[in-house]
């Protein structure tokens, strides 16, 4: 199909998959915007693009709805491995997808109607050094630092997952409210002390073996659910002592388990739907160039 999308979401993060190839326009910013939009385009917290690899299966670029480009989206992966099976892309039940922020591994999970509606994706190892994210800070690692912003004096711990990171905890039974989010989440995106942006997720301990977060990704915004967020928090709670894995990560969208390994190694198990399939119009597309 010319043109075509094919629309999914994992726990209410959504995004648009399509195949550079069957365009008729280049995916530029100004595009990835206008597509993006709720209200003038289809509306999406992205876009995930079929790309080339000489590493993996299949190759993997993820855009933000502001036309930035991200490295590594966990929910994405997930919408991009129903994408493969859904279409025919792939019979596999098992392959590799490169990614800016590195190569993953996914297993699909598929149900009695034939979909694949979970899927499990390795997704890499976290590391709390500043020059991974990047950070500005000189600290061998970035646990528990001191920030200011939006007026308030925090303290955050830094994580990399293939993306940058900044977790803000506060003690069990102290909840966030969606006005900190949106107060915080922008200042700390846009903090000095990262160069690049950063993904922000407020977050508390709700058991031995369980988090709450709320999340605010770098150039997409507040989110209902994020794999790449969910990993971050799960590693940084579990560096600090907070809780034990694997993690059930609680958000607005719904739950995700995060395995942590030893190593920091991380698992991340969760499901995806399909939403629609369809096609930009020919009036849209003029629009877009």
């Amino acid at each position: 199909m010319k043109n075509g999308f094919f629309r999914g979401h994992g726990l209410g993060n959504d995004y648009l998959v399509i195949d550079p190839d069957d365009l008729t326009f280049k995916l530029t910013p100004k595009a990835i915007k206008l597509i993006c939009d709720r209200n003038w385009g289809v509306g999406s917290d992205g876009i995930l693009a079929l790309a080339p690899s000489r590493k993996a299966d299949f190759g993997l670029r993820i855009f933000n709805p502001d036309g930035s480009e991200a490295e590594k989206s966990g929910n994405g992966l997930r919408i991009f491995a129903r994408y493969l099976h859904a279409t025919g892309r792939t019979r596999k039940k098992r392959f590799t997808v490169e990614t800016k922020g590195g190569l993953v591994t996914i297993d699909l999970h598929v149900d009695r109607h034939g979909d694949a509606s979970t899927a499990t994706v390795e997704m890499g190892t976290a590391t709390f050094a500043p020059e991974s994210l990047p950070c500005s800070l000189e600290v061998p690692e970035l646990i528990q630092q001191p920030i200011d912003a939006a007026g308030h004096s925090l303290i955050f711990t830094g994580v990399s997952v293939g993306n940058p990171h900044c977790i803000v905890f506060r003690p069990a039974g102290k909840f966030w409210s969606r006005e900190d989010l949106l107060k915080l989440g922008p200042a700390l995106e846009n903090h000095a002390l990262f160069p690049k942006r950063t993904n922000v997720q407020l977050a508390v301990p709700t058991g031995p073996k369980e988090i709450f977060i709320l999340i605010w990704e770098r150039g997409a915004g507040e989110t209902q659910a994020s794999g790449s967020s969910s990993c971050a928090a799960a590693s940084a709670a579990v560096r600090l002592g907070l809780v034990r894995s694997p993690v059930t990560v609680k958000m607005p969208g719904g739950s995700l388990k995060i395995h942590v390994g030893d190593d920091f190694n991380l698992t991340m198990k969760g499901p995806v739907a399909e939403v629609a399939r369809g096609a930009f119009s020919p009036s849209f597309v003029r629009g877009l160039k």
